[in-house]
């Protein structure tokens, strides 16, 4: 299995495989005929409410971490698939944050790969 995160604003690689934005808006200053990505997952991103909670407040990581773990339990419907994916090709999850280390791709990587784990799909 294997889930990369990435800005969307770095170059593309071969390596990166399938590619999903998980943002639910749309990276600033990105043309979305320039966007390379095969999937742009709005409904894997933190609520709109969550979102704005956290702020990219770093004291508020850990909680937003729970709080977004919550979300997703409630739409396995939507994530599954990239479970599925990832069994057999790369999937990197692409974010627009200049926060590289505390954001929602990171945060989603981290639940799926628990996901993955617990479930002995690693």
């Amino acid at each position: 299995m294997s889930i990369a995160v990435k800005r969307i604003y770095d170059p593309p690689a071969q390596t990166d495989g399938y590619r999903v934005l998980v943002d639910r808006l749309w990276p600033r200053g990105l043309k979305k005929e320039n966007a390379t990505l095969d999937l742009w997952a709005k409904e894997l991103a933190p609520s709109t409410a969550l979102r704005k909670w956290f702020g990219h407040d770093l004291a508020c990581w850990e909680s937003f971490r729970h709080r977004y773990a919550t979300e997703l339990d409630a739409q396995k419907s939507f994530w599954q698939p990239l479970v599925t994916k990832a069994e057999r090709h790369r999937v990197t999850l692409l974010f627009g944050a200049k926060d590289e280390e505390h954001n929602q791709a990171v945060a989603l990587k981290m639940y799926l790969d628990n996901w993955m784990r617990a479930n002995s799909l690693r």
